[in-house]
């Protein structure tokens, strides 16, 4: 055999073993992708807020690394839409209604996500939504409304998910907390309390949950460009501005993206992180080492 031309057809004889036929089954690199990175394998994750932003990206990047995705949220059509695309990309995937503020809703989209794929391993509770004002500025509806969202919305999703987090031998939820669940903010009042809300649930269900093998999360992130944020800066009078003056609190000097967010969710995902567990992870691009 010629030097530099090493191939698997130039070794006469070889044939291959089991573990290398799906390889050569691989019709595509994202296929083959698939079959070489599979962190998740055999996991299923209930992911709410799954329709965009830090959702969506948990959905497509843990459906890459082998997990079965039921991605929730209140509008159907971009459930639908992850759902399909994770689908195009040979992954398994279904979109479920849920308003997470609403028990009965919560309760039925995670058993509808157990009975279709007959387990649940991993729940990031992703769903979000953010006020700005000031305690005095914010109406009891507001604090209502943030209050539901962010913090009832994970307390309900992780009370449901729980048993069957259990049955499965244990598994991981993954709380979306904020920079703003372990320093204050001006005018950010609801949602810093929402937020700080989530940082210390996170605490104390990982400490009810340890011995049973679930693990439980807070991802702390700082700015990213997602819808929500996109709206709220637009909602300034000079749109602009306020993106130069956040992105100007970041020591590395951007925004984050849904992606730099999942990969961290991915770790926490997997077994990789199996001794974490209680954790206030930041994911900030240094804002909270300032």
């Amino acid at each position: 055999m010629a030097r530099g031309k090493r191939t698997l057809a130039g070794l006469r004889g070889w044939r291959p073993g089991a573990r290398f036929a799906p390889l050569l089954r691989a019709t595509s690199l994202d296929a083959l992708q698939r079959l070489l990175v599979t962190r998740l394998s055999g996991k299923v994750a209930f992911i709410t807020g799954g329709g965009s932003g830090i959702g969506r990206a948990c959905a497509e990047l843990f459906a890459q690394h082998g997990a079965r995705v039921a991605v929730a949220g209140r509008r159907p059509e971009p459930l639908e839409q992850v759902a399909a695309a994770i689908y195009c990309r040979g992954g398994e995937a279904i979109a479920l209604r849920c308003d997470v503020t609403e028990a009965t809703q919560v309760n039925r989209a995670v058993e509808n996500a157990v009975r279709r794929f007959g387990r649940l391993d991993v729940v990031v509770n992703s769903a979000g939504k953010i006020l700005v004002a000031t305690a005095e500025q914010t109406t009891e509806a507001q604090w209502a409304e943030i209050l539901a969202v962010n913090l009832t919305g994970t307390f309900l999703v992780s009370r449901a998910a729980l048993p069957h987090l259990r049955a499965a031998g244990g598994g991981s939820i993954i709380n979306m907390g904020s920079i703003f669940s372990l320093v204050g903010r001006k005018a950010r009042a609801a949602y810093v309390a929402a937020k700080g809300g989530v940082a210390l649930l996170t605490k104390a269900m990982a400490l009810d949950h340890a011995a049973e093998g679930i693990r439980i999360n807070c991802i702390c992130p700082a700015i990213v460009d997602t819808e929500m944020v996109r709206a709220l800066l637009a909602s300034y009078p000079d749109p602009e501005q306020a993106r130069r003056e956040r992105i100007a609190e970041i020591p590395m000097g951007r925004m984050g993206t849904p992606e730099d967010i999942a990969q961290m969710a991915l770790f926490l995902a997997s077994d990789e992180s199996r001794w974490v567990t209680g954790a206030l992870l930041p994911v900030d691009g240094g804002f909270t080492a300032a």
